[in-house]
């Protein structure tokens, strides 16, 4: 059952008009099945309702439409139908643990490709209802990958010019740069940890000359929460 996120708006009940099912539910069983098994679940008509047409995806909207739909997938643990294809079926001798982790993984595919459908519009749609979910995504993000290099590019940019003032408080300065590098590392660009460790104590005033050198001098190599608490 799909989980409703705090930051998700909710729409009143009648919403479920708001929810496109124009894809053909005569011809394309699996979607079709899926929207039965969504229908059929008081928590799933929850979570369709929450979409709303502001929330639907446009085009230009594609990073806060996906960060919406893993949010989602990620509390029902199916964030996984993102991130790899379905697997072969498995062979008529295979082990029932195999087949039940193939089934299992087609079902959620199936129902996680549904979601995705009822949160475009209907012209988005008609290109990707005879989609699975993983190659809808695959597709969305090289159809959007422009708006991916410009993100990347700003949150690059406010990364390296950070630095920190005399007088303000450090923890908030790092918090801030660490949610850029998870952001980064995100988009597709990770810093390894070395890297973003130096660009944090570049950031940081003379004030903090000591620690950098200690820091330096004993090699230490800290998860950056870690380096946080030692600040």
């Amino acid at each position: 059952m799909f989980k409703i996120p705090r930051n998700i708006k909710f729409v009143p009940s009648d919403a479920d008009s708001l929810v496109d099912t124009s894809f053909d539910q005569s011809t394309d069983t699996p979607k079709r099945d899926a929207w039965f098994t969504l229908m059929s679940n008081n928590n799933h008509n929850l979570t369709l309702r929450l979409i709303h047409d502001k929330d639907k995806l446009t085009g230009s909207n594609f990073l806060d439409w996906e960060r919406n739909l893993v949010i989602v997938l990620r509390l029902e643990k199916k964030e996984y139908v993102l991130e790899r294809a379905i697997p072969p079926v498995p062979a008529a001798n295979a082990s029932r643990a195999i087949k039940d982790t193939y089934e299992k993984h087609v079902n959620d595919d199936n129902e996680v490709a549904y979601l995705m459908l009822a949160m475009m519009t209907c012209d988005l749609q008609k290109h990707h209802e005879s989609m699975k979910a993983y190659d809808m995504i695959i597709h969305l993000r090289h159809l959007y990958q422009g708006q991916t290099r410009h993100e990347r590019f700003q949150i690059s940019k406010a990364l390296f010019s950070c630095k920190l003032s005399v007088g303000n408080p450090v923890g908030p300065h790092v918090l801030k740069m660490i949610g850029y590098i998870q952001t980064l590392e995100k988009l597709g660009f990770e810093l390894r940890t070395k890297l973003a460790t130096d660009l944090i104590l570049q950031s940081l005033p003379e004030l903090y000359k000591q620690f950098v050198v200690k820091y330096e001098m004993h090699e230490l190599d800290k998860p950056l929460p870690e380096l946080l608490k030692m600040l």
